[in-house]
């Protein structure tokens, strides 16, 4: 009977942790999308014909190539740009932007052409923009540990970025405790040494 209870006892396997939520919508979502995608192929060639549809999406394979071309040559000339004047304001070029509706153009379907002009046309666009900030700032504030939600994972890492120095300088300092005295170190007056990189 011990025997058996052992047994038992070990063919348990632990529980695997929870997923999170995207991980569990994501493939519904996906699945959705591509039916969608497919019904509105179907309907759009019955109205305009195999070819017409074949030529719509070649079109937008070539627009959307030459829109994410065209994106990284800008984003290109501002980071030459940059390193040239290095105290500049890094400027806002919309690359990213850009690029993700260059991606929709050439993925093949009707619903990611929509969806890559609303990330074109500047009302939407600054719509768009408005959500990210919004999704960013609440993945910032989540207190999931790390590796937990890889979307979390890179907002913090982003902000990480962002908060450095765009030049690189190190500003040297001294970290004074309230009411901690006078420092035994040395004063404002006296020399100190470059920290050593």
């Amino acid at each position: 009977m011990e025997w058996i209870r052992t047994v038992t006892q070990q063919a348990t396997p632990a529980r695997p942790a929870p997923r999170s939520r995207l991980r569990r919508v994501l493939p519904l979502v996906i699945t959705a999308w591509l039916v969608l995608e497919i019904w509105l192929l179907t309907v759009v060639a019955s109205q305009l014909g195999w070819f017409a549809v074949l030529m719509l999406l070649v079109g937008g394979a070539f627009l959307g190539g030459w829109l994410i071309k065209r994106a990284g040559l800008k984003a290109l000339s501002a980071a030459i740009e940059q390193s040239k004047q290095p105290q500049s304001e890094q400027p806002q070029t919309g690359t990213s932007m850009t690029v993700l509706a260059g991606v929709l153009l050439i993925l093949p379907g009707f619903l990611s052409d929509a969806l890559a002009l609303t990330l074109l046309l500047p009302p939407t666009r600054a719509l768009w923009r408005a959500v990210g900030r919004r999704l960013t700032k609440a993945a910032l504030r989540s207190t999931t540990p790390v590796g937990a939600d890889p979307f979390a994972d890179a907002a913090r890492l982003q902000e990480q970025l962002r908060i450095h120095r765009p030049d690189g300088k190190v500003i040297q300092g001294e970290v004074v405790e309230p009411g901690a005295g006078p420092s035994s170190g040395p004063s404002d007056t006296e020399y100190r040494p470059p920290l050593a990189g």
